[in-house]
């Protein structure tokens, strides 16, 4: 497992940092996840590197552009 962090743009509250973080909790091999609203970052561990791509689009699908 490695530990990663992603930037993540148009939080502004705590409901829309709750959002991506059961966004990426609810991706099989992603764990660990926590989400800085203030510094606009989420971190996890993922079991492969893939995962990471799939975080992204799955946060920006959400609504919250995200980028490594």
């Amino acid at each position: 497992m490695s530990q990663v962090t992603i930037t993540v743009n148009n939080m502004s509250c705590s409901h829309c940092s709750g959002m991506v973080k059961k966004t990426l909790e609810n991706i099989a091999g992603i764990s660990d996840v926590a989400v800085d609203l203030s510094g606009k970052k989420a971190s996890f561990s993922v079991t492969e590197d893939s995962l990471v791509d799939k975080a992204v689009t799955a946060v920006t699908d959400a609504g919250y552009p995200a980028s490594r």
